[in-house]
């Protein structure tokens, strides 16, 4: 996930090629556009362009890292959490507009193993949860039923990356 801390496509600045990512925009949001070369170019020029580049793609990779051990580790329930809390910080709005069906992709889960924690969630009183939307309600619930994966990628970002980009 990335949201107001990061951009996608950032290799382009060392090496202006085609990539094969792919990327999805799950939340209606506001972004910018750069062509390649134009990055490449500002990349070139400027040593703090390249910094920000440099702690992006670091974070990045460390929260690539978490998450794959994270996945091989942790209870659906703390990962799930987790992933709340993720976009809810890319975000910044207590209503994240989610479908089942890319919760369980993201997850690597069936749809009605997310019904099943969604539907525990909402009983403790963390979420609201209807079709589509998740409501946060308990921001703390969550953060305490989410591994410690969560605050070792958020502390990472925080590190890496000046505020406001990330926090």
């Amino acid at each position: 996930t990335i949201g107001r801390e990061g951009a996608l496509g950032l290799m382009a600045a060392v090496a202006p090629r085609s990539s094969q990512s792919r990327a999805i925009v799950q939340t209606p949001c506001r972004a910018a556009r750069i062509g390649a070369s134009q990055l490449h170019e500002a990349w070139e020029k400027s040593a703090k362009i390249r910094e920000l580049i440099d702690r992006h793609t670091e974070a990045l990779f460390g929260h690539v890292t978490q998450s794959v051990a994270c996945n091989a580790l942790h209870s659906v329930e703390a990962r799930f959490c987790r992933w709340l809390l993720t976009y809810h910080d890319r975000i910044s709005s207590d209503t994240i507009a989610l479908t089942q069906e890319f919760l369980a992709d993201m997850l690597g889960v069936q749809r009605t193993t997310v019904t099943a924690v969604a539907r525990t969630l909402q009983e403790k009183g963390y979420i609201r949860y209807r079709r589509g939307v998740v409501d946060i309600i308990d921001r703390a619930g969550l953060e305490a039923m989410s591994c410690e994966c969560y605050g070792v990628v958020r502390g990472n970002y925080a590190r890496l990356l000046p505020p406001p980009a990330f926090g």
